[in-house]
Formats: C-alpha cells, structure tokens, sequence
C-alpha cells in the first residue's frame, strides 16, 4: 500500500511586508485581515534556482527521518514546477537529480501544474509507483513565483509567496491516499497567466467564479467515491487561494475545520496543501479532506487517512 511517509518542508527567511503595499494601493488594513489573510510573503533567497529550494526542502525530509531515510532506495522524483530552472530544459527534477546524487536507476520527471500540483501529483506519483512496481518515491513541489511577480501590480503581489515541499511516498504510510476528483475548465485557463512580458496577471474575479462554483462540487464527488460524509472529516485542507476564497468554500461544502496558517509566508501555489499538511498530527486526526485548485483553471481533491 503506497501513501505519504513523511513531508519536508521549506520556507525562505526573507518577507516582503504587505502592510507598507496595501497603503499602497489604497487597501484598508483588515482588508489584508478579511480578504487576503495573508500580511508578509516568503522570498527565495537571491541566486537561488527552483531547484535550490527543492533541495532544500528534501534535506529537510532527511533531517526528519535521519538514517531511517536512505536517498539511495528513491526510485522516482516527480518535481511540481511552473518556474523551472532556466528554460525548463534539461528539466528541473533533472537537475534536482543531479545535486541530490541520486542513483541513474531513480527515474526523474516535471509536472507542470500549479495549485492543484500537490494533490494530482500523488495521483500521478502513485499510479507511475504502481505501474513501474516502485516502492519509494520523492514528489517534490517547488514554484518561485517571485521570478513572475510583478511588484507593481495589486492583484498578485500580496498574495504570492516562495516554498518548497518533499514528501516521502512508500509502503510504510501514515497517510492513506483515497479515490480523487479532479477537472479543468480550460476555456477561462487566461485568467491566470504570464504575458509576453514575462509577469504574472490574474483576473481574481474570474479565479473566485472559478473556486465558488466547482471546488464545492468537487468535494461532494471525492466524498462519495470515500464513502465518507461531510462529518468524517477531520479536517480540511483548501488551497490558500485567499482568505476570502477558503472562507467562502468552508461555507459552500460545510466543513467543520479548516486549516489555516499562510498569514506569514502567502499562497505558495503547489506548495500551499503540503506546508499545511506538514504538522497535522496523524494520532489525533484520522481522516482529511484536501484540495488544491487555481492555474489552469484546474483543480484536484481527495481524501487522507490516518494509519496509526
């Protein structure tokens, strides 16, 4: 049975304050604390690649386990990106193959999804694992947004930050991964987007549209195919693509708890539901609901459950 191990993480020292940027633009402050929720953003360190921060995070997964954890038995490396090292060519789980001298045996590739990058990326990790006859496996989440940011635009600057995830995926599981719901509405995939220019626009109004009207549906789905009810969840962890976007969905699906805990360091795309997952405590939550959805306009959801 493959499921999740252990999670590393990692979170740049650096913040960017949101206070001084919405006086700005002309934001109220508990308009940071109703609707964005977030009031510093993490930024990688300078000189630092995507791949850096990957392996930042997988030193921190080692640390965790110590010798119980042997890089030589990893047998695959997914890395979740959409701001690759350089050009994206060679690919960056590549590269992150290469620091971390992993064997030529370990078989390396990208995924290129963001919010929802963490969740389908166990989907995909476990069925490749499954097919190949794995037995331990590395997905990894990294995805500098501060590479496409522009500083001067109010829609995205004090939302975003830097992070990086590893989780361990083996046959020694605390995490228990279930049945997935997953979809794109591809035909509004320009509401967020990076132009010619390089930088990132969004239109918040159409990704709020988005996560009101499908991310409640979809938790209904992934529950159904759990044979699960709204009240065997635990917990629930959404994609921070807001405050506001989380307080509306946790009314719409009617979950009980929701995670929380982005104010510091921001949305940190496809490293937002590991970060939150991170210091859940298996003993005395059972059963977890996550859901990661945004770019593309894609989004992916299922169920965690507890092994101990």
């Amino acid at each position: 049975m493959l499921g999740i191990q252990a999670i590393g993480t990692y979170l740049p020292a650096q913040r960017n304050g949101n206070a001084e940027l919405a006086e700005k633009f002309g934001f109220a402050v508990d308009f940071l604390e109703s609707k964005i929720g977030v009031f510093s953003t993490s930024v990688k360190d300078e000189g630092d690649e995507t791949s850096d921060m990957a392996l930042k995070a997988v030193r921190s997964l080692q640390a965790k386990l110590g010798e119980s954890f042997d890089l030589a038995s990893v047998e695959c490396l997914a890395l979740v990106t959409q701001n690759p090292d350089g050009y994206g060519l060679p690919h960056t789980s590549a590269i992150l193959h290469g620091k971390l001298g992993l064997s030529a045996r370990c078989f390396a590739f990208d995924i290129s999804l963001g919010c929802s990058g963490y969740v389908a990326g166990l989907a995909i990790i476990k069925g490749f694992m499954q097919t190949a006859g794995f037995k331990t496996g590395l997905l990894v989440t990294a995805d500098p947004y501060s590479k496409v940011i522009d500083r001067e635009d109010r829609n995205t600057v004090l939302l975003f930050g830097d992070g990086a995830t590893a989780t361990l995926i083996s046959e020694n599981p605390v995490w228990e991964i279930g049945a997935f719901d997953m979809g794109t509405v591809g035909e509004t995939c320009q509401a967020l987007i990076v132009r010619d220019n390089g930088k990132l626009e969004m239109n918040g109004r159409a990704v709020f549209d988005f996560c009101a009207t499908q991310v409640p549906g979809s938790v209904t789905r992934t529950l159904e195919a759990n044979g699960l009810g709204i009240d065997d969840i635990d917990l629930g962890v959404l994609h921070p693509g807001s405050k506001y976007i989380v307080d509306t969905l946790a009314k719409r699906t009617k979950l009980k708890n929701i995670a929380r805990g982005v104010e510091t360091y921001g949305n940190t795309v496809s490293s937002s539901v590991p970060l939150l997952l991170e210091n859940v405590a298996p003993d005395t939550t059972k059963c977890i609901l996550i859901s990661g959805f945004g770019v593309g306009l894609g989004w992916a959801t299922t169920i965690l459950r507890s092994t101990l």
